[in-house]
């Protein structure tokens, strides 16, 4: 086996909940009282995927690509960096094998929502939902996440080079 055609990334984003902003995650409009606050949709779920795909190609972070400080990314909705980087990705020579996702969130209570990002999240890198993994779980009352002031998130994605 030729150790390079697999690469693994790691992405990792948190974002303050803050009002009248909405709630994206991987995709998915949720119902809120509160939403993430950002420069785009600050949706954490497709930012950390972008910097695990990035990382993982080795071609950089999300900020290289779509940085905060450019108007054109005001209120951008995430699934556009995703193409961005899934076409960044392929012209690089990977393909995506998998993904696996956790997000720290106190509320909302995400568990019944899970399919469904799932399914967004499949949708957005043209594979099937059994190549996504999806998990929610709360921080416990610990940090700013804990204390429902933020939510965040980790993603790990392998890549195969043909």
């Amino acid at each position: 086996m030729d150790i390079m055609r697999y690469r693994i990334g790691i992405g990792y984003d948190i974002h303050r909940l803050a009002p009248n902003r909405p709630l994206v995650l991987g995709g998915v409009r949720i119902d809120s009282e509160l939403g993430l606050a950002g420069h785009s949709d600050a949706d954490v779920v497709l930012h950390a995927l972008c910097d695990a795909l990035l990382g993982a190609a080795g071609l950089g972070d999300i900020g290289d690509l779509f940085p905060d400080t450019d108007p054109a990314y005001q209120g951008a909705d995430s699934g556009q960096f995703v193409a961005e980087v899934l076409q960044r990705v392929t012209q690089a020579g990977f393909s995506t094998c998998n993904v696996d996702i956790i997000i720290h969130a106190e509320r909302p209570r995400l568990g019944a929502l899970k399919g469904r990002i799932r399914q967004s999240v499949a949708d957005l890198l043209h594979l099937p939902p059994s190549a996504i993994g999806i998990k929610a779980t709360t921080n416990e009352g610990l940090d700013a996440v804990g204390r429902g002031e933020a939510i965040a998130c980790w993603v790990g994605a392998l890549l195969r080079a043909p």
